[in-house]
């Protein structure tokens, strides 16, 4: 594919189609502790492209979304003039999206008190400097979902800040009218979830503006952005496993590792684990069979 190259991150590259159009292709890399792993988990860039158009399409009437298409068909006639095709590892993994003015924000939303949220709050009784009722334990279910901001760190890890700082970083309408459409994307997300024995304890959007108008962007509601729980798993107390790459990071804490690179290899079992797990939560939440995806038919893992 001769497309300029625009970003490569941990897990998606995104390539130049023309002034208006970007092509995203999710890779089956995985990272863990802002490590990326030697192995890839087969098909998590599929599950994970499949997940998002899923909730762009259904969260369309509270959002407008960048994503334009994603079968291999309605990818390639946007593509004439480029290389003839996708190629064949990059079918069910790419999205042709809207270019978008990204926010410098991440718009978090947590339903439940977990991860960094729970660290703040038995250290200080807050979270993102909001006082928290007392009594709250770990896993807890938040009074009503909340939105948490962070800033988006290039290197390490995002920083917690303020509804007020988000607003001194891109102005008060526009923080504001984030605020809300992360907040019902959420709830919308939360209850289909909860009808499906998944509880979402919190989710990252991303946002961006296209001729002024706010748009969801990259990925949405997936095992890579939010915290999935099986539901007759969980009760305050403690952290439910999750539908993601927790085989990943309970195998890694079993090692005597520093969490630097190089990483250490993956056992076939656990990268088995974690694909299964999120084919399972794509296939729980959409009620649709992964096995139907482009690409997934036969395909291997890439890198």
């Amino acid at each position: 594919m001769d497309l300029p190259p625009v970003h490569s991150g941990k897990v998606r590259d995104i390539y130049e189609v023309n002034e208006d159009l970007l092509l995203m292709v999710t890779s089956d890399r995985i990272s863990a502790f802002d490590v990326v792993m030697a192995e890839p988990i087969p098909d998590k860039g599929r599950v994970l492209t499949a997940m998002s158009a899923f909730w762009f399409d259904l969260l369309s009437d509270v959002v407008p979304g960048h994503l334009v298409a994603t079968t291999p068909e309605d990818v390639d006639s946007h593509l004439l003039g480029h290389s003839a095709g996708l190629p064949s590892d990059w079918v069910g993994r790419t999205m042709l999206c809207r270019r978008a003015e990204m926010l410098p924000i991440e718009c978090i939303v947590r339903g439940y008190i977990t991860g960094s949220a729970w660290k703040e709050y038995t250290a200080s009784g807050t979270m993102h400097g909001i006082t928290l009722p007392m009594d709250l334990l770990e896993a807890s279910q938040l009074a009503e979902p909340v939105f948490t901001p962070s800033t988006k760190a290039d290197e390490g890890h995002d920083i917690n800040i303020s509804f007020e700082q988000a607003v001194d970083l891109i102005g008060r309408d526009l923080a504001e009218r984030s605020r809300e459409v992360a907040l019902e994307c959420y709830l919308r997300g939360a209850r289909w979830a909860a009808e499906r024995g998944i509880i979402i304890a919190d989710t990252k959007f991303e946002m961006g503006l296209i001729d002024g108008e706010l748009v969801l962007a990259d990925e949405v509601l997936t095992p890579d952005s939010s915290r999935f729980w099986p539901a007759d798993t969980w009760a305050p107390g403690a952290t439910p496993p999750s539908f993601d790459k927790q085989p990943v990071r309970d195998y890694l804490d079993g090692l005597d590792w520093g969490k630097r690179p190089p990483p250490p290899p993956l056992p076939d079992d656990v990268v088995t684990a974690t694909s299964s797990r999120y084919v399972e939560a794509y296939e729980r939440i959409t009620g649709l069979s992964f096995g139907n995806w482009p690409g997934v038919a036969g395909s291997g893992a890439t890198t």
